[in-house]
């Protein structure tokens, strides 16, 4: 792609990133698409299929766009949450709260659960145009082991967690991703621990220095996509944030049949 080209690619990935369109959400038509963005039409569809290959867009008849996710199926109603009635804690320091909730389910009698609360964190997955994955080998004393991850970090007080993300493959790895985009927001153990995960997949990278913070890498490599079901098999994918957004992006590049990197 020439500049002006990958202008209106990163354009158009900014929109999507934006929620400027919903899931399931059409495209404005390609007619208006050339007005809009000034660009020719054989450009655009350029842009456009690229899009589709990464599984940010997806093609609906000719020549109709629209947002991947939408869902069919409806959410139940007249179900009723779980009544809190209170909660005291029984340990708290700057990295972990343990506390003692007072709930009650629908129908039940009430009783105590524990609960533990985190800090919130961002992941990211950086894909370059190699089909690459920007990741780190690093040690994990509490598993005891060696393995892969991706970049990411405690979001903090105040801050966006599209800016963490960023800030943390920044300072964990010297690349900076050109765009990012926000998968998904999960906890990664619901039944009794609070901690927010926020994924990203960064496009593009450029190298801006040296990690600032040695601790968190021991050595440092793009490592390509068709190595990730392998290192699945071999256990060597180190926790649950680098597993959800390594799976979301094999997901979309399967579905599409094509590379996810830019």
């Amino acid at each position: 792609m020439g500049p002006k080209t990958t202008k209106v690619y990163e354009t158009l990935r900014a929109w999507l990133a934006s929620s400027k369109y919903a899931p399931g959400d059409k495209l404005p038509s390609e007619r208006a698409l050339v007005e809009e963005l000034g660009i020719g039409r054989t450009a655009l569809r350029q842009v456009l299929a690229r899009l589709v290959a990464e599984g940010a867009l997806e093609v609906r008849g000719r020549s109709s766009y629209r947002v991947p996710g939408a869902v069919s199926v409806e959410r139940p109603e007249g179900l009723a949450p779980w009544r809190i009635h209170g909660e005291r804690d029984l340990y708290d320091n700057r990295w972990v709260k343990l506390q003692l909730w007072d709930v009650e389910p629908p129908g039940m009698e009430r009783f105590e659960h524990h609960v533990v609360r985190l800090h919130h964190v961002a992941v990211t997955a950086v894909l370059d145009d190699q089909d690459r994955v920007l990741m780190m080998w690093r040690y994990r004393f509490v598993p005891r082991q060696f393995g892969w991850e991706l970049p990411g970090g405690i979001v903090d007080e105040g801050e966006e967690p599209a800016d963490a993300a960023l800030r943390e493959v920044v300072e964990e790895t010297g690349w900076r991703p050109k765009s990012l985009e926000h998968v998904v927001t999960y906890q990664p153990m619901v039944g009794m621990v609070d901690s927010p995960h926020e994924i990203f997949v960064g496009y593009g990278a450029e190298k801006v220095g040296e990690p600032t913070d040695s601790e968190e890498a021991a050595h440092i490599e793009w490592v390509p996509l068709a190595d990730i079901p392998g290192l699945m098999a071999r256990s060597e994918l180190m926790g649950s944030g680098t597993l959800v957004a390594l799976l979301h992006v094999l997901a979309n590049r399967g579905k599409q049949g094509a590379t996810a990197a830019h």
